[in-house]
């Protein structure tokens, strides 16, 4: 009961504290863009190597796994769209595990977030600079790196309506590049070529369909995590309960559907060994049918990489800003530009920091952790969802049937178990880190209201 009512007392310090008057951010996202905001996300640079991996885990069959995958996301999405529509604020899994468990949880949920986020940046901001911009030109990868995180940063400084903008035209490409792949793969099996015999093809000779599928299902499951940055712009949004559901929901769909049709295609068109060791595994798509120039797909490929890093940069400075707002950062990172309400400060702080990373050589190794991060936090939110069932709301917000936070909780723990040793190793060295620095927020926070003095909201 004490608990509870300590818990209770946080939820209603973050409401009542609500954003102050200088700093709210512009409503400008309607449902279109939103819907182009979490498709971009999701289907971003890791679709032009991931088909290879898959292959590898689970055999010719890719488009098992991805449709596993896209069930369970929809679990933990499901979580997001009640937690985002119930609570429309920047900060996302931060703000709602505050909500429900006080500031340390949700100091440890931001902390994952921002830091998968920021890796995540850094190692697109490298991939950018590598063998897709050197069939063009050859510069140094950190110099790269650095220009375009700086020209990132000044598109997300510049506003959340001109940056989704950008993103709805990368998108198109983006998905254009991918439909490439589908009609490719279509001629290719016109003509005579290809094995259809492949899409059935399901394991490998060291482990058997179900455990390829579930192997296979980890990998796939990071290409379509992207949607759980979406809530950070929840505030950004003209009418949140109506349109986060409508367009994550959408969003998710789609990407499930384009990501099944080029694993098909992908499949169909190249032998299984050929696409499990390539690195560009749609490109070999494009070698074998040809018509089409690699210079042109290594475009395409590009544009992905910048509209990956670029939806991922305003995440990250979103979900620093909401967390400097309910007292777990600094509250400089609040500050934002008067004309156009962007958080230039947290912007500023979290490109800074993915700059840094992208300059050391410890980008490859966290990126492998990415997944196991954002397990934790799933697994909070999915939690957090259930807990939060206690507060009401102040208006009606889409509800999830209580079956599927369960469930995602359960496929959290499930993907968790398929994780190697070295990479929980990392994790856990990342969480231990969080732990430390959450323990230490909260004490602070409760020294400052063990004084008399206004803690900060959250």
């Amino acid at each position: 009961m004490a608990r509870e009512a300590e818990t209770s007392g946080t939820a209603q310090s973050v409401e009542q504290a609500g954003a102050p008057e200088g700093t709210a951010l512009k409503r400008a996202l309607t449902t279109p863009l939103l819907y182009f905001f979490i498709l971009g996300d999701v289907l971003g640079a890791g679709v032009y190597v991931l088909i290879g991996q898959v292959a590898a885990d689970a055999g010719g069959a890719v488009w098992v796994p991805l449709v596993v995958a896209l069930l369970l996301a929809l679990l933990t999405a499901a979580s997001y769209a009640e937690l985002a529509t119930k609570y429309p604020r920047a900060g996302g899994a931060s703000h709602y595990t505050t909500r429900a468990f006080g500031p340390f949880a949700g100091f440890l949920a931001g902390f994952c977030m921002l830091a998968a986020g920021l890796v995540s940046v850094a190692a697109l901001a490298r991939g950018f600079g590598g063998d897709y911009l050197s069939a063009f030109v050859t510069l140094p990868v950190g110099l790269v790196a650095v220009l375009f995180l700086a020209l990132l940063a000044l598109v997300n400084a510049r506003g959340i309506q001109e940056s989704t903008r950008a993103n709805v035209v990368a998108t198109v490409v983006e998905v254009g590049g991918l439909v490439v792949i589908v009609a490719l793969g279509a001629w290719l099996l016109l003509r005579g070529d290809g094995d259809m015999g492949r899409l059935v093809q399901l394991g490998t000779p060291e482990k058997g369909a179900a455990a390829a599928v579930l192997s296979g299902s980890v990998l796939a499951y990071y290409s379509f995590v992207g949607f759980e940055t979406s809530v950070n712009v929840a505030e950004e949004t003209r009418d949140p309960r109506r349109s986060y559901p409508r367009a994550l929901f959408g969003a998710l769909a789609t990407a499930g559907a384009v990501y099944v049709l080029v694993g098909i295609a992908a499949s169909a068109a190249v032998p299984t060994s050929r696409l499990a060791e390539s690195s560009g595994p749609l490109l070999e798509v494009v070698q074998e049918a040809g018509g089409v120039p690699p210079r042109v797909f290594s475009a395409i490929a590009l544009v992905a990489v910048a509209n990956g890093a670029l939806l991922t940069g305003i995440m990250s400075s979103r979900l620093a800003y909401g967390m400097a707002r309910d007292g777990l950062l600094p509250a400089a990172l609040t500050k934002v530009l008067p004309g156009r309400r962007t958080p230039w400060a947290s912007i500023a702080v979290t490109t800074l920091l993915a700059m840094l990373l992208s300059l050391t050589g410890s980008v490859a190794t966290l990126a492998s952790t990415l997944v196991l991060l954002l397990l934790v936090v799933f697994l909070m939110v999915n939690t957090a969802v259930l807990v939060l069932r206690r507060d009401p709301g102040k208006t009606d917000h889409f509800r999830a049937p209580t079956a599927l936070p369960v469930l995602g909780i359960g496929s959290c723990v499930l993907l968790a178990t398929q994780i190697e040793t070295q990479v929980w190793l990392r994790g856990l060295a990342i969480l231990a880190v969080g732990a430390v620095l959450g323990a230490v927020t909260a004490l602070r926070r409760n020294r400052t209201a063990g004084r008399g003095g206004d803690a900060p909201a959250g």
